[in-house]
């Protein structure tokens, strides 16, 4: 079975594979449900979705009306304005057919002049706190992509004490000194408060080439031999205290759940994952 951790200060118990489902944006219903029966048989309880992940949202929608308190449930509005996140976040219920949601998130806030504006007296972050007084939300968590992001969400918990972030972590962006200390100052403060820390695009190969054809629905080109796969599953997991949110695809999705019931809980040397980084030829997603 695949371990669980504490989710932070939330009191919940999720599985340290958190199903990113930003997988069924474009699925039928019928890859959905198959999808959430793979789940359901991998043991994942907490699934993270987003407003602007196209169906979505739609497609978890008939499984969290039956069996919302299965799951630890996470959602994200890319709203930065107050009105802009309120609405949002209700569309996000009526969409997921639930009267609330574990987590609502500020969705990849690494923008400086976009975080004024969510994190002012009239922003995005106003609406969340709102939702979460009325019981629409019970937690508050932020996000985002680039090399920047780290700094950004040390800036965000100077100025709101969110409950949980998610941001990139892979062996090759880690060996971006910068990225890295920036990342390890965010975990050390995420560790002291007790702040749930999510990690994203664990199995990224690198961007997709200009030309190259696209086999998967990521948006960057995913690993796809199962031993590679492994190798960069075990280095996250390997490293405790963290969540790894899986790919953005259904069809390499299972590839993440194998690896992942598979991890003995060593990690690979830097060694491995350099051999890994040179045959694979694997580049950073953001520079």
């Amino acid at each position: 079975m695949i371990p669980t951790l504490p989710f932070g200060r939330t009191g919940h118990d999720s599985t340290r594979i958190i199903f990113g489902a930003a997988a069924l944006s474009d699925v039928t219903q019928d890859e959905a449900d198959q999808t959430m029966d793979l789940l359901q048989r991998h043991g994942i309880n907490h699934i993270d979705v987003a407003a602007s992940y196209g169906d979505a949202e739609l497609r978890l929608g008939p499984w969290m009306e039956r069996q919302a308190g299965d799951y630890f449930l996470a959602t994200k509005t890319g709203e930065r304005t107050y009105q802009g996140a309120h609405d949002e976040i209700r569309r996000s219920l009526e969409r997921l057919r639930v009267d609330h949601v574990d987590l609502i998130q500020l969705h990849n806030l690494g923008d400086p002049a976009e975080w004024e504006t969510a994190m002012g007296p009239d922003g995005a972050l106003k609406a969340a706190i709102e939702a979460r007084d009325e019981g629409l939300v019970r937690f508050i968590g932020v996000t985002g992509h680039g090399t920047q992001i780290a700094a950004m969400h040390l800036r965000s918990l100077e100025r709101f004490d969110f409950d949980s972030v998610l941001l990139p972590y892979n062996f090759p962006m880690m060996q971006n000194p910068q990225y890295a200390a920036d990342f390890e100052r965010l975990f050390t403060l995420c560790q002291e408060r007790n702040v749930a820390v999510q990690t994203i695009k664990a199995i990224t190969l690198g961007p997709w080439g200009e030309h190259q054809e696209h086999f998967a629905a990521t948006w960057y080109e995913p690993l796809r031999e199962q031993g590679a796969v492994d190798l960069a599953v075990d280095w996250v997991l390997g490293r405790p205290g963290i969540f790894l949110n899986t790919v953005g695809d259904i069809h390499v999705l299972p590839m993440v759940l194998d690896a992942a019931e598979r991890f003995d809980g060593q990690r690979p040397t830097d060694a491995q994952m350099e051999h890994l980084v040179k045959e694979k030829e694997m580049a950073p997603l953001f520079t």
